[in-house]
C-alpha cells in the first residue's frame, strides 16, 4: 500500500510517499514542489498541477492524504492555498487515486498522541517513525510525511470515520 501525503501550499507543496508492507512502513520518496513568488497565480497553479501529475504517474500511489485547510487570519493566503489544494485534488481525481483529508489536530494526535503538539515534536516523531537520519526540510515535507502516516493509522477506521473521505 502506497500513500502519498500532501501538505498544500502555493509557494511550497510538501509531499511524502510512504509504503506499508505487512507491519513495516518505509519512506519511498519525499520532497517539495516549489513555485516562484513573482509568477502569476495561474502559472503557479499549472506548475503544481503538472508536478502532481508527474508524481502520481511516477510513484503510482494507492491513496492520497491531504491536510484540510485551517486559516484564522489571512484570507488572501487562504484563497490561493485553496486554489492550489484544488489542483492537487484534481490531479489525484483525474488519476483515479482515492483522496482522504485530515485536520491538523488529527495529524498531531496520530503522529504524537497529543493534539496540541508543537511542530518540532511532529517533525521528530516523523523522523523516528520512518527511521530517517535527519528531519526532512523544508517543514512542509515533514508535514506531508506526517499526513501520510496519519492516513496509514486511520485506514482501518475509514468506513466508520465521518468526513474523512472526500
Amino acid at each position: 500500500m502506497r500513500i502519498l501525503g500532501i501538505d498544500p501550499g502555493i509557494a511550497i507543496v510538501g509531499f511524502g510517499l510512504i509504503e506499508k508492507t505487512g507491519s513495516r512502513i518505509r519512506p519511498v520518496q519525499y520532497g517539495s514542489i516549489q513555485t516562484q513568488a513573482g509568477l502569476t497565480v495561474s502559472v503557479r497553479l499549472k506548475q503544481i498541477f503538472e508536478a502532481m501529475q508527474r508524481l502520481i504517474e511516477t510513484y503510482q500511489p494507492d491513496e492520497m492524504a491531504v491536510e484540510k485547510l485551517f486559516f484564522n487570519r489571512n484570507v488572501t493566503t487562504a484563497f490561493t492555498v485553496g486554489q492550489a489544494r484544488g489542483v492537487i485534488l484534481l490531479s489525484a481525481e483525474m488519476a483515479g487515486v482515492p483522496i482522504y483529508e485530515y485536520t491538523p489536530l488529527q495529524v498531531k494526535q496520530a503522529v504524537t498522541g497529543y493534539g496540541a503538539a508543537e511542530k518540532k515534536q511532529i517533525q521528530e516523531m516523523v523522523r523516528l517513525l520512518l527511521r530517517l537520519k535527519e528531519t526532512p526540510k523544508p517543514d512542509d515535507v515533514a508535514d506531508a510525511l506526517a499526513i501520510a502516516l496519519t492516513h496509514e493509522q486511520f485506514r482501518p477506521y475509514i468506513d466508520i470515520a465521518e468526513g474523512v473521505r472526500t
